[in-house]
């Protein structure tokens, strides 16, 4: 069934047929005028006139709400599904910060930039393009969400802060997140290596040292030289980068209960942990008994609405790291190591531990203050409308004088000026070569923007190579040492057997002493004839031959 139009949209369709039938005859020289056209087909004449000057029709306009223009929003993505066949398709956070450099070549001055919005926007206009989520929905997850298994969770979280007089300041919650390093360019059984990190959390914004687990059996001496790390990070390795029992030991030895006993002393401390944790052993129960630590478990299957760390600081931290494994690529920067990892974990680990992070995380997992209805909300899905299209801002063109064009502001500047040129010379209807010029703007706009993409990766490669060059600067020495070490105590270990061989260097030799053999510098060998024996010359320059 054909769409139901109304008059006036059915008049403008009548109208713009019209058009084109003047037009055609106008260029055929069957109608030489443009007012005799009008009046034959019955057309406004100002209408006909501004379409035979070259403006296109209503229908076929661009809409000026548009940031970017149509060349550079052709640019785009040309360089999205470049990328794409490279196996490396882009996020929208990506996407947003090249149309935020399209922008920014315009000028200096020109301060507009794209929405949180405009990605999703942008490829809905685009039929080439295409969001795709990878994400898998757990089924023991759906399960878990019973609202009576809720409130049981948060009667026994209210009854053990009660009970205890535990206060804000003495709640803390406690996970471990994975990373993974090696190769980034594919995905292969075997090409991975885990990095777990184990972080803590208070709720008065009070953070513990991190405790970072490699997959290893001795240390890199690089490792402690990064200047990154705080002093009181602590180091691991294991056989597989994951947490054991004696690891977990001393984590609690000395870093849980040193630092929480720094915070707040002879105070009871509740913990927050999942059931999955290695923590619940029988061996732990004197230590958390000794000194005063209350320890509270939640479901696993839960861990995605209650656990602290997974609905803030752990998903800024993911995402975070995610962008600079995708900036790595992007740079073909296609290995990661230990060293790159500890470079860049105290930024990624910075962002994501601030003050309203760590706040909202309790407020929003109903812990502080205790509301179970803060997590039961969360059960419902609500839709929300999106924020609208910001309009451009209109300028007036100001005065201009011809010359080369280097931006794309220059660049439209001289088309609108050729292009009135043109109409003033030749008032006839649009013709091959008004096609041709336009076809040469067009491919010049592109150039622009594409120059403007590959200068942003190109300053991403130089930055990439600075990081290498000042990676292999570190010492790759390797320090056997059984249990783990924090950055201070790995840092001494690596001093060691340099202070005796410096000490040995400064020597000073009596007056009139002479240095021995061993501080004589090693010579070379004469060269020995290998046809007579002599000494002084090789056999290929002997006159004995």
């Amino acid at each position: 069934m054909p769409p139901i139009r109304s008059q006036s949209s059915q008049k403008l369709i009548n109208q713009e047929g019209k058009i084109l039938l003047a037009l055609g005859d106008l260029q055929n020289d069957r109608i030489k005028s443009i007012r005799a056209a009008a009046k034959l087909y019955d057309i406004p004449y100002r209408t006909l006139a501004a379409h035979a000057s070259g403006r296109a029709a209503h229908v076929d306009k661009r809409p000026s709400g548009h940031k970017l223009t149509q060349y550079e929003e052709d640019s785009l993505t040309e360089w999205i599904l470049s990328m794409d066949s490279c196996g490396a398709a882009p996020r929208p956070s990506t996407v947003r910060e090249m149309a935020n450099i399209l922008l920014a070549v315009c000028g200096p001055n020109f301060l507009l930039t794209v929405g949180v919005n405009w990605v999703s926007i942008f490829i809905k206009r685009r039929d080439k393009l295409q969001l795709r989520y990878s994400k898998r929905y757990n089924y023991q997850r759906t399960l878990n969400k019973d609202p009576k298994t809720i409130k049981e969770w948060f009667l026994m979280v209210q009854c053990a802060i009660e009970e205890n007089g535990i206060q804000p300041e003495n709640i803390y919650n406690f996970d471990e997140i994975d990373f993974a390093i090696d190769l980034i360019s594919s995905q292969k059984s075997g090409n991975r290596e885990w990095v777990t990190a184990i972080e803590t959390i208070c709720a008065d914004s009070y953070t513990l040292p991190p405790c970072i687990i490699f997959k290893d059996q001795i240390y890199i001496a690089g490792c402690f030289e990064s200047s990154n790390l705080p002093r009181d990070c602590r180091i691991e390795v294991s056989n597989n980068g994951w947490t054991t029992d004696k690891i977990d030991l001393r984590w609690l030895q000395k870093i849980f209960i040193p630092y929480t006993n720094l915070h707040i002393q002879e105070q009871f401390r509740l913990l927050i942990l999942d059931r999955h944790s290695s923590y619940l052993i029988s061996q732990f129960d004197q230590i958390y008994t000794e000194h005063n630590i209350i320890l509270l478990c939640m479901s696993s299957y839960l861990s995605h609405l209650l656990q602290l760390l997974n609905i803030g600081y752990f998903a800024v931290l993911k995402c975070v790291y995610s962008r600079f494994v995708n900036d790595l690529a992007r740079t073909d920067y296609n290995y990661i190591d230990k060293l790159d990892f500890l470079a860049d974990y105290l930024y990624t680990r910075i962002e994501a531990f601030q003050s309203n992070i760590i706040q909202s995380s309790f407020a929003a997992t109903g812990i502080v203050p205790v509301s179970a209805e803060r997590v039961l909300s969360k059960l419902n899905i609500s839709l929300r409308t999106p924020s609208p299209l910001l309009s451009r801002p209109s300028s007036k063109s100001s005065q201009f004088t011809p010359k080369t064009p280097r931006t794309v502001i220059q660049l439209e500047k001289q088309t609108s000026m050729l292009k009135e040129l043109y109409k003033q010379l030749s008032k006839s209807p649009p013709t091959p070569s008004k096609t041709i010029i336009n076809q040469i703007i067009k491919g010049c706009a592109m150039t622009m923007h594409s120059a403007a993409l590959f200068a942003k990766e190109n300053a991403d490669l130089r930055a990439a190579n600075e990081k290498k060059y000042q990676k292999r600067t570190r010492s790759t020495m390797r320090i056997a040492h059984e249990g783990g070490l924090s950055i201070e105590e790995g840092l001494q270990l690596v001093q060691q057997p340099i202070q005796p061989a410096e000490a040995n260097e400064i020597v000073s030799h009596e007056q009139g002493d002479l240095p021995t053999q061993q501080d004589q510098p090693r010579r070379r060998d004469l060269p020995k004839c290998g046809g007579y024996g002599e000494i002084g010359h090789r056999a290929n320059h002997c006159n004995k031959r």
